[in-house]
């Protein structure tokens, strides 16, 4: 019997995290079952089961695959100018739509309330985003004192929770407003949070 290589089990496992992620997507984490995930993923249910233990298993791992997928897409350009607030969020925003984490984020979220497990996976995730953007902060700060003032990292730690809340309400607003217009959303943050 051939082996197995390691590059084939890293793709089978996405494979199954991207059917597990449509699965939860549509039907949410209590709506959601592994004989869903089989049957989307069309793969036996000893494949699922020989990379996944069980339902809780393979959300927690849709959890930190979807969020790193996205914080990883969130760095800037080293050798580019530091973005303005306005033009971070809206960066991020923008490389949020049409990604199935739009979907799922809620999800995640609510059973962050009440799951420690998902809860732990989620502060780690948002500690390294948070970081993120405040290095970006700290960079743009330190060249506006006029408008931050004298400690930029003081300044950029304090704005950064602000900043970042407004990627779930871009979030629920879009799947819960009929009428929301991502484009003027995206317009706004930089009136906002102007140069």
């Amino acid at each position: 019997m051939p082996k197995v290589t390691e590059a084939h089990r890293e793709a089978r496992r996405d494979e199954i995290l991207a059917a597990a992620q449509r699965v939860f997507a549509r039907n949410g984490y209590r709506g959601s079952s592994v004989p869903m995930i089989i049957k989307e993923s069309g793969l036996s249910a000893g494949a699922i089961y020989s990379y996944f233990d069980g339902k809780e298993v393979l959300f927690r791992a849709v959890v930190e695959r979807t969020l790193e997928l996205k914080s990883s897409q969130f760095a800037s350009d080293p050798d580019s100018d530091p973005r303005s607030p306005g033009e971070l969020m809206q960066q991020i925003l923008q490389g949020m739509q049409g990604e199935p984490i739009l979907t799922i984020a809620p999800q995640i979220w609510a059973e962050a309330a009440v799951e420690p497990e998902i809860r732990a996976v989620l502060s780690q995730v948002f500690e390294r985003l948070t970081s993120m953007l405040r290095t970006e902060l700290t960079a743009w700060a330190d060249t506006h004192p006029d408008r931050t003032g004298a400690d930029p990292q003081a300044w950029a730690a304090r704005i950064t929770p602000v900043l970042f809340s407004a990627i779930p309400g871009f979030i629920l607003q879009r799947l819960t407003l009929d009428d929301f217009d991502e484009q003027a959303y995206l317009d706004a943050l930089i009136d906002t949070y102007p140069h």
